[in-house]
């Protein structure tokens, strides 16, 4: 089974960073999210940690295929996209290749690129992919 993991590090009252790990644990991208809350807070909240079904579908608001996480419980439209900062996200997981104060990420238009093309080419080959959200706590010894 492909699965993709995204591991959320930094946690704040506004934001959730984390990275994007491909199959093999490569590191993919950083990601930016909504904080994580106790209770939905419509456009400002993480969703929920789990696994989900990942597909590319037509995104009528892009007008462009995008990466769409399926059956997310009490959100709708879910997607990775490209963005800088919690006001991009509305409950989405931004990516990008860099981190700036753990409050914004950089270069998310190649990150975008990048993980698109990563799971396009699963997804091409008729194969499944899902992405699990985690909590990652990286205790260094």
């Amino acid at each position: 089974m492909n699965i993709l993991t995204l591991k959320r590090q930094f946690f704040n009252t506004n934001n959730t960073i984390g990275e994007l790990v491909g199959f093999n644990n490569e590191f993919l991208c950083y990601t930016l999210e909504d904080a994580v809350r106790d209770k939905k807070i419509q456009n400002k909240t993480a969703i929920p940690y789990g696994k989900y079904k990942v597909a590319i579908t037509f995104s009528n608001r892009f007008k462009k295929n995008m990466i769409q996480l399926l059956n997310v419980p009490n959100f709708e439209g879910v997607r990775i996209h490209s963005g800088n900062t919690e006001a991009d996200t509305e409950g989405c997981i931004l990516v990008g290749n860099k981190i700036l104060n753990n409050n914004s990420i950089y270069e998310s238009r190649v990150a975008t690129n990048k993980v698109f093309n990563y799971i396009k080419k699963i997804l091409d080959k008729k194969e499944e992919i899902y992405i699990n959200i985690i909590k990652w706590i990286n205790i260094k010894k």
